[in-house]
């Protein structure tokens, strides 16, 4: 996403950030900057954080040794040298480490846990976008393409490399959930304190690793770019003892859209324009006042293109939309087919006009753009 580089996105509306910035809050962000293709890399500064410290490129991203971190706007070494191949002329902190030392994902949390001691006695917001379970894609040809100190305890396991790795970043990933609320819980921050860990999208199959080895998609079809439930299907976890009811579940329909106005609603401040609606009443038990979304949109520019739109009960999904921008869609009924497996657009044609009305209303044109890039015709990224 390109921006004029201040605290705004480019339609004006704040961000997640700054909105809470303007309200008072200590704000940081630790992890994986993956909003944009070279970009400034003082830019989450410039977006409303007090305080960064990651990755401020989704190709350095890959990198679970890099050479280096971005601590706002500045470079700061690490004991990593790349393998001078590795990097595929991008010069931008990507690649294999020849000598893996300094673990990114480690250094990472250790600063958002320090955030937390810095912070204790003010309001804050805490975002950790980690780049774990992610593989490093210029790693693959390396056979390091899952990154990782140590396989742990899977080191003896009858596995292939790829899968003690991915194994081994889930644990971890897992551990290092576990030191942010350990940490809440020793500054008494835990019963004031909402965490929420969601993914952004539905399980790779990168770096040698293979969603079906762990069956990382349950019963979804579809993985990682894919419009298909299992592409875009993601849990939240959402946990504020004394409030948020243990064990409770909801079926609400919500994207990451809902976020800004769900924080906003708790921080007491007025939600700026958007396409989301406040989760609160949801997470609180209180079905009556929750808004709702009538449905959900989504369109993506790789492997020739891709539509869909979901509402609470039925889900359709256009493929080859780059060439084909009025072509055929798919409709399947997720009360009973959560797989989708069964294609019904022959038997609802009702069901299909309104669903091709939706798709139709929802896409904005990309303003400037006339052609497609030939990459974008491309079903490069179908590993």
């Amino acid at each position: 996403l390109r921006t004029n580089w201040d605290d705004t996105l480019p339609n004006g509306t704040p961000t997640i950030a700054s909105a809470l910035k303007s309200a008072g809050y200590r704000t940081g962000c630790f992890g994986k900057w993956g909003v944009g293709n070279r970009i400034p890399e003082d830019d989450p500064n410039k977006k409303g954080f007090d305080e960064f410290y990651g990755y401020v490129d989704m190709f350095h991203a890959h990198n679970f040794f890099p050479p280096f971190l971005v601590r706002n706007g500045q470079r700061e070494a690490l004991r990593n040298d790349l393998i001078p191949e590795s990097d595929k002329g991008r010069n931008r902190g990507n690649g294999v480490a020849a000598n893996p030392v300094d673990y990114a994902p480690e250094f990472i949390v250790n600063e958002a846990l320090a955030f937390i001691d810095r912070h204790a006695d003010e309001r804050f917001f805490l975002y950790i976008p980690l780049n774990t379970p992610h593989a490093n894609n210029e790693g693959e040809m390396f056979e390091r393409g899952m990154e990782v100190p140590d396989y742990g305890p899977f080191s003896d396991e009858d596995w292939p490399d790829p899968e003690k790795g991915f194994a081994r970043m889930i644990q971890n990933l897992d551990k290092d959930v576990g030191r942010v609320i350990k940490k809440l819980r020793e500054h008494g921050l835990h019963k004031n304190t909402l965490v929420i860990f969601s993914s952004d999208n539905g399980p790779h199959q990168e770096g040698g690793h293979s969603m079906d080895f762990f069956d990382s998609n349950g019963p979804l079809r579809g993985r990682k770019r894919d419009l298909y439930e299992g592409g875009v299907r993601v849990p939240m976890i959402a946990w504020w003892p004394g409030h948020v009811v243990a064990g409770s579940q909801s079926d609400h329909l919500s994207g990451f859209q809902d976020y800004l106005p769900t924080f906003c609603d708790l921080a007491g401040i007025e939600a700026p324009q958007c396409d989301g609606v406040s989760m609160v009443p949801m997470l609180l038990g209180d079905k009556s006042e929750q808004a709702h979304h009538e449905y959900l949109y989504w369109e993506f520019y790789e492997a020739k293109g891709r539509q869909a739109v979901v509402d609470n009960r039925w889900k359709a999904v256009r493929l080859n939309w780059i060439d084909e921008p009025d072509g055929p869609i798919q409709l399947y009924d997720l009360k009973k087919d959560i797989g989708e497996e069964h294609d019904l657009a022959a038997q609802f044609p009702e069901i299909v006009e309104k669903m091709l009305q939706r798709l139709k209303t929802s896409h904005t044109p990309h303003t400037g753009v006339t052609k497609f890039p030939d990459w974008l015709r491309t079903p490069k990224i179908e590993n």
